[in-house]
């Protein structure tokens, strides 16, 4: 996600890697696919943000800048496997909607600049880090969590509907702008839209790897209900086809055992960036993009 505020000098590590700030040692080769594109499917085009880019996951793309954390197994790359399609992959750790239209890293073209008229399918992970939201309510939610070693909702108390009025009034029309704009420039294309998969679980929590107070797990989750809300507004204003990941991922959260999981912890993250999807959780993202469109 985007850049980090918290004082705190642990989370402020941790964070800053969920930030999707690249780790320019951690360099690997990749490869989109060896099998052969299907002409007649078209040109497939990923755009997005961190949680597309599969960031924290090795190997690196061979063919994205480093500073994206795009890795070689993201959903992108796995249903251009899957599928056969050429793939041109430009989601980006740290992402929102105006890198859309500007460079987010030197050398890193606006995101739409990939889209062209001859593509036939499109994904567009964005949203989470527009307004700093995701970044903001991770940070702040956990710096308060450690304020009351967990105990009360002390983020709720200090933010109450902020962040879902600023997922609403501004999230939600810069989504179905991007949508839109990706639409104008490939009119013959499939567009996607995939939303967030849960982070954490209902009702409990687990503070000792996710510092979110009891009382604010489900003030959390309430949130990214909205903001998984407003991307699906965006897309059904765009005709664009909306992907459920909060649903699937049940059971899924940071939560739970490392083998189970899909969203890396805070604390005891397997991957270099944590709050972040896993290696199981881009296939997970595959898997319904891919029975939702019928690829």
């Amino acid at each position: 996600m985007r850049r980090p505020t918290v004082a705190l000098a642990a989370l402020a590590s941790a964070t800053t890697l969920a930030l999707g700030i690249a780790a320019p040692a951690l360099a690997a080769p990749g490869a989109v696919s060896a099998t052969a594109p299907r002409v007649a499917d078209g040109p497939y085009v990923a755009l997005g943000d961190s949680f597309s880019a599969g960031a924290g996951i090795l190997p690196l793309s061979a063919t994205a800048n480093p500073q994206c954390s795009q890795a070689a197994v993201n959903y992108p790359h796995l249903l251009a496997q899957r599928t056969g399609r050429a793939l041109t992959d430009v989601t980006c750790s740290g992402a929102d909607t105006t890198d859309f239209t500007q460079s987010q890293h030197p050398g890193v073209a606006p995101q739409l600049d990939a889209v062209t008229a001859d593509a036939r399918l499109v994904t567009i992970g964005i949203g989470g880090n527009d307004s700093s939201v995701f970044t903001s309510i991770i940070q702040q939610c956990a710096t308060a969590g450690l304020t009351t070693l967990g105990q009360g909702s002390p983020c709720k108390d200090t933010y109450g509907s902020s962040y879902a009025d600023t997922v609403r009034t501004k999230t939600y029309p810069a989504v179905r702008a991007a949508i839109a704009a990706a639409k104008a420039r490939a009119p013959k294309a499939r567009i996607v839209v995939p939303g967030y998969p849960q982070i954490l679980p209902p009702t409990v929590g687990c503070y000792a790897t996710m510092p979110i107070a009891a009382g604010d797990v489900p003030y959390v989750n309430g949130i990214e209900q909205v903001l998984n809300a407003a991307l699906k507004q965006a897309a059904a204003d765009n005709g664009a086809t909306f992907v459920d990941m909060w649903t699937p991922s049940a059971g899924r959260d940071a939560c739970q055992l490392p083998w189970v999981r899909w969203i890396e912890p805070l604390g005891a993250s397997l991957n270099y960036v944590p709050v972040h999807p896993n290696a199981a959780g881009e296939r997970a993202y595959a898997d319904q993009i891919q029975a939702r469109v019928g690829l």
